[in-house]
């Protein structure tokens, strides 16, 4: 098992890192969308406290994959990728990085704007406010934190559909880079870097 990242593919904790934020995004736009519906009482607290919480465990963890890129690297383009499509790749990548920073910063700024009593990270600890209550910025940043929400998972189907594209049309290693290899019989131990 490679951990690190190599010049042809990802490496196990950048893949773990990637699929489980994904997971997590998804989650978190499920209970997002559905928390809304939900009449006040104290489940609503909880299942609001839930969100919040893997909202801050998706913001440590972009914090975590962006230093990890920092330290191991990324591979190389695919060999015969069109310099345009690298361009926009490269463009891509920022920008869902960008998204899924500010998504889950923006949602914790409107819990610190809304004045809601204090959450505590899965229970654990206190998490502080970035700003002061404000009747008049809680809505507005609250639209901005669905809006963002709403760009993310346009930019993460377009990103899926890319990779799905590559990996059924073009035939190429795009898609395989970021999924584990298959174990084989004769897997040198040289591997784990």
């Amino acid at each position: 098992m490679m951990l690190r990242n190599s010049a042809e593919r990802w490496g196990a904790i950048s893949q773990l890192l990637h699929w489980s934020i994904v997971l997590l995004i998804l989650g978190l736009g499920v209970i997002g969308l559905v928390m809304v519906e939900l009449p006040r009482s104290p489940r609503w607290f909880w299942v609001y406290d839930l969100h919040k919480s893997f909202g801050l465990t998706v913001l440590a963890l972009i914090v975590l994959r962006l230093l990890w890129r920092m330290f191991a690297g990324a591979p190389t383009p695919v060999p015969g990728t069109p310099r345009v499509q690298e361009r926009i790749a490269t463009s891509t990548h920022v920008a869902l990085y960008v998204l899924t920073f500010a998504v889950p910063l923006s949602g914790w700024l409107y819990d610190s704007l809304s004045g809601l009593r204090p959450l505590r990270w899965f229970g654990q600890f206190k998490v502080p406010k970035l700003a002061d209550p404000s009747q008049a910025l809680a809505p507005v940043m609250r639209d901005w934190h669905e809006a963002l929400f709403w760009a993310l998972i346009a930019l993460v189907t377009v990103h899926a559909a890319a990779a799905f594209y590559h990996h059924v049309f073009q035939r190429d290693a795009t898609l395989a880079r970021m999924l584990p290899r298959r174990r084989t019989s004769s897997s040198p131990a040289s591997e784990i870097r």
